[in-house]
């Protein structure tokens, strides 16, 4: 790793970065500079179409202006009135926008929105004809603000187009540059890399072509630049496909920085996310040698970097080093960051130990500063470019380049006279330091109005271009960073903020973060299960090295005529298990806990040996059974404590949970670990003992789960392990007379036979616990994202090899925009990466053995009889051991819902175009019978939760994938042919596998009636 671990303790990191900036910053003296530039903007305020405007009158934390933005980031891209009706009323109909402030933005776009809305149905009611009339004006009018808004963001909607526009501008203000960039989502197949490179390669060269400021004599710094997303030039720009990223994608890049250092121009590769930042520097270092190979004179290629990052003063040390290995001197951006709820929510979903962003505001700030000073103290390597709107940071940045302070000369200027080459060493040795400030077209202009009139300071532009319905998740992306309520635009503009608290000092640090860190995620009392980030070679190590010493054991069979004997031995065991007090068998499964955690790289091991199961897969698993272990422990001791309940005097009632007895745990091989260890652990922490039949496919991993819980004190006999075919040792067990209780995880057909199988016995009434599959259903309306769309239907459908109970089998598509969905899924399909699971670039393993194999391939050849293969690319598959068994992921548009009959337990995908009410097409789903996950696509939130309230479906996801149920989080189950409930992982499971007893006692039956005597006065 070229950079430190990136999950390290917030305090530490910024007590570090504050110590970094002793001496070099006098805070009070910038924020004296910065007062008048605060002043003067909220004196002469911008036009009230500006976007400062926009955000002070509806703040994003507001109703009315969450409302705006999702308008803004879905309306221009739906393509049919009724959705575009239909969500425009459903947004405007969520806020209150009577009540708007006293302003001219305010009461103009209040009344209009008011008066509009008095046009629109109430959500999806379909309107009549003159109301419809009246919506569709009330769209179109919509349409045209949320066009006028992009404007406010997007310089143009093509090269040339925003070229024009920078021109207008530098007309007025000579000294400006701009950064374009050519935006978008990142790109999900290898069609929509090549458009991109394509469209960037056109905007160098449009920009060298055309552009006043591209003359090639002049330095890239006077120049017009670009930026580019690493992302959208390669459709697997991740970690696990860094051979193809290498092989790939520098090739493309290297074509791009070419052209701009032909055209003598700035080429930025943007930052991204923190699982990518080792992946950039080693595509950035390969560029950096062959630039200094080829185009040694070139000075403008370059790196975003963001300083909200606990690594980011780290990683400037790193390009640093790069620069001055290759001779070279970089033009490199400081941006604070654009997803920081993305990656505080990527490390609390992976149990990460500390988060890899700062969680408050002020801790960025310092990172920042101290970023600044770094990149301003390597002129030899660095041309820094400070991209801020906050007036104080910028006041502390001119003013540890030399520019302000009271040794600085006048407060002008920043860049050095062109031709002239900048001092060296410490910041302020003989020419001032050489750099720039940026800013966001369409934010900060007030501030930097102020600033060039103060100084010569440089200034470019970053300038986002494209058509606005594909740029709108990045505008509502900019908003949301912008937009904060604690954000230096939005108080900028608030004169109840005070300006010294508006520019009051950053640098202090906080002592604990601002969020709980992922292990407290669920609170003090029960921990997360500690993940792991497979993007971090430290943290991958142990895994690897689990795989070579890692054996997969022999499980002998169980003979089935002993079933009867088994199941007496659990009824001898009963009474002591049963008598062990609740908060003892509780501890031992927290112990057990413990131990799995502690264990993870072998169960990891075993998993991907024995089940197949990719590396991703594994850990998930694993974690999974340590918070099914955690979670019925603490559920075992809520529940089973003694209930008083009220009654007449001279009596005591109390309702108690009580162990059944015992119980047959039957589980399936895609859960090997999870489900075994959820089923047992639910009846042990009840009370019960378990006889426990793993699935015959995946014995080893049961029996090491077994071994564990026995070495933590769970008794022999209360917990036997009977491994062996279903049809002979499972029967058995469930027809043993004796046994109190079945859970069962596996297919509808095997569990009716276990029904069945329990109605015909003679005794009592047996409960069943069954978890069954299904067909689980997708449906997306025109108002969804696309590549959200396809990221969530690759996840859902393929992962696992499909061989998930909750995996998507039926996506339901409108119309609208099917064609460009089912193309992308096409594309995106394609990409992924077939065979040995144990490779951490494979994305699809192969099935669990042959019966499996056969049973989809034979599904493959039924469904090409009556469906259209969705065209795609097959998934390259190397030649192994597990290659036999592999059906490459694969997708058939068929004719109808009622077309899909039956559950493919494989990586293959049914489609549907709809069209019309989506009520009827929940309908269709219900009436296939099945109700296990169920997901919805849309923008609309009226619609998504009346979908959720129709759809008998246990699992509902709106807008996300519909796989990986959390434990306590999202309880799973379902309900017709998907399962009899109550869900796995949730605060209702536990009541199954007890029994209730009511105790009735008569205080008062030797006479006296002490709590009665004693209330008497």
């Amino acid at each position: 790793m070229r950079l430190p671990h990136p999950y390290r303790p917030e305090k530490e990191i910024v007590s570090q970065r504050l110590a970094s900036l002793t001496g070099a910053l006098d805070w009070a003296a910038a924020a004296t500079v910065a007062v008048p530039w605060v002043q003067a903007v909220r004196n002469n305020p911008p036009p009230f179409w500006a976007m400062e405007s926009l955000l002070r009158e509806y703040p994003i934390s507001s109703a009315e202006g969450l409302a705006l933005m999702r308008l803004a980031e879905a309306l221009l891209r739906v393509p049919d009135a009724e959705t575009a009706i239909a969500l425009t009323a459903d947004q405007l109909g969520r806020a209150d926008f009577d009540g708007a402030a006293d302003s001219t933005l305010a009461r103009l776009s209040s009344s209009a929105i008011a008066l509009s809305k008095r046009f629109l149905p109430e959500s999806d009611h379909p309107p009549g004809l003159l109301a419809r009339l009246g919506s569709r004006t009330v769209v179109a009018a919509t349409l045209r603000a949320v066009q006028l808004l992009g404007r406010q963001f997007v310089l143009g909607q093509t090269i040339r187009e925003a070229m024009g526009e920078a021109r207008s501008a530098q007309k007025k203000q000579p000294a400006l540059c701009f950064s374009y960039d050519m935006l978008g989502e990142g790109a999900r197949t290898d069609a929509d890399a090549q458009r991109y490179l394509q469209s960037y390669a056109d905007a160098i060269r449009s920009i060298g072509a055309i552009g006043a400021q591209s003359d090639a004599a002049r330095a890239p710094e006077h120049n017009d630049g670009i930026s580019i997303k690493l992302s959208a030039l390669h459709p697997r720009y991740e970690d696990a496909q860094h051979q193809r990223v290498m092989a790939e994608l520098v090739p493309r890049v290297w074509q791009l920085c070419a052209l701009a250092a032909d055209a003598n121009l700035n080429l930025t590769i943007d930052a991204e996310e923190v699982d990518r930042l080792e992946l950039s520097l080693e595509v950035f270092e390969a560029l950096a040698a062959r630039i200094a190979a080829e185009k040694p004179q070139w000075r403008g290629f370059g790196l975003a970097m963001q300083a909200y990052q606990t690594r980011a003063l780290e990683l400037i040390d790193e390009v640093t080093t790069i620069a001055r290995r290759h001779g070279l001197r970089l033009m490199c951006r400081l941006v604070k960051g654009a997803y920081w709820d993305a990656e505080i929510k990527r490390a609390q979903e992976l149990g990460l130990p500390h988060y890899p962003v700062f969680t408050h505001k002020h801790h960025s700030d310092v990172s920042y500063l101290a970023c600044a000073r770094a990149m301003l103290a390597a002129p030899d390597a660095i041309y820094p470019q400070f991209a801020t709107h906050n007036a104080g940071t910028i006041a502390a940045i001119l003013q540890m380049a030399g520019v302000t302070g009271p040794h600085a000369p006048p407060l002008r200027g920043s860049l050095p006279p062109e031709g002239a080459q900048p001092g060296l060493g410490r910041p302020g040795a003989g020419f001032m330091q050489s750099f720039e400030l940026q800013r966001l077209h369409g934010m900060g202009e007030g501030v930097y109005r102020e600033v060039m009139k103060a100084t010569t300071a440089h200034v470019r532009v970053y300038a986002p271009v494209g058509q606005h319905k594909d740029l709108l998740a990045y505008l509502v992306r900019r908003l949301l960073e912008n937009g904060a309520n604690s954000s230096f635009v939005n108080q900028l503009g608030d004169d109840g903020v005070p300006v010294d608290q508006l520019l009051a000092s950053p640098l202090h640090a906080s002592p604990v973060s601002s969020l709980p860190l992922p292990p407290l995620l669920y609170g003090p009392a029960r921990r997360n299960s500690e993940g792991v980030d497979l993007t971090v070679t430290t943290m991958r190590a142990p895994l690897l090295a689990a795989l070579a010493t890692t054996s997969v054991p022999v499980v002998p069979l169980f003979d089935a005529s002993r079933a009867e004997p088994a199941v007496a031995q659990a009824l001898r065991a009963l009474p002591a298990w049963r008598g062990t007090p609740v908060a003892q068998r509780a501890a031992r499964l927290r112990h057990a806990a413990d131990a799995l955690q502690a264990e993870l790289p072998r169960f990891c091991a075993l998993l991907v040996k024995e089940a197949f199961k990719t590396w991703g897969d594994a850990v998930a698993e694993v974690r999974e059974a340590v918070d099914f272990l955690r979670y019925y422990a603490d559920e075992a001791e809520r529940i089973m404590q003694p209930v008083a309940l009220p009654g007449p005097t001279g009596e005591s009632n109390e309702l108690r949970l009580v162990a059944r007895g015992p119980w047959v745990c039957i589980s399936p091989w895609n859960f090997p670990l999870a489900i075994f260890m959820g089923q047992v652990a639910a009846a042990l922490a009840t009370g019960n003992t378990v006889l426990a039949k793993p699935a015959e496919q995946t014995p080893g991993v049961a029996l090491e789960a077994v071994k564990l819980l026995h070495a933590v004190g769970v008794p022999a006999d209360a917990l036997q392990l009977l491994h062996g075919p279903g049809e002979t040792v499972g029967a058995a067990l469930v027809a043993a007379p004796g046994v109190a209780g079945v859970v069962f995880t596996g297919s509808t057909q095997v569990a009716k036979i276990i029904h069945r199988a329990l109605a015909a016995k003679d005794g009592p009434i047996v409960p069943l616990i069954a978890e069954t599959g299904g067909i689980n259903a997708m449906v997306v309306d025109s108002s969804a994202l696309p590549e959200q769309v396809v990221d969530a239907v690759v996840q859902s459908a393929f992962r696992s090899a499909g061989q998930r109970c909750s995996a998507l089998r039926l996506l339901c598509v409108h119309e609208g925009i099917a064609d460009g969905v089912i193309e992308m899924l096409g594309g995106a399909v394609a990409e992924l990466a077939g065979g040995d699971p144990a490779l951490l670039a494979t994305d699809v393993g192969p099935l669990i053995d042959a019966e499996a194999f056969d049973t989809v391939a034979r599904a493959v050849d039924a469904l090409a009889a009556h469906g259209r293969p969705i065209d795609a690319s097959p998934v390259a598959v190397p030649a192994t051991t597990h290659s036999a068994n592999f059906i490459a992921p694969q997708a058939f548009e068929v004719p109808s819902i009622e077309h899909v009959r039956n559950e493919i337990f494989g990586p293959v995908l049914q489609i549907v175009r709809w069209s019309g009410d989506p009520a009827t097409v929940v309908e269709r789903i219900n009436a296939l019978g099945y109700g296990l996950t169920f997901g919805i696509q849309t923008r609309i939130d009226s619609r998504a939760m009346a979908m959720a309230a129709q759809a008998h479906i246990g699992n509902v996801y709106v807008n996300r994938n519909t796989i990986g149920a959390v434990v306590g989080v999202q309880p799973f189950g379902g309900e017709g042919l998907s399962g009899t409930g109550p869900k796995a992982g949730g605060p209702h499971y536990l009541y199954r596998f007890c029994a209730e007893q009511t105790l009735t006692i008569n205080t008062a039956a030797a006479g006296g009636n002490a709590a009665l005597l004693a209330a008497m006065h």
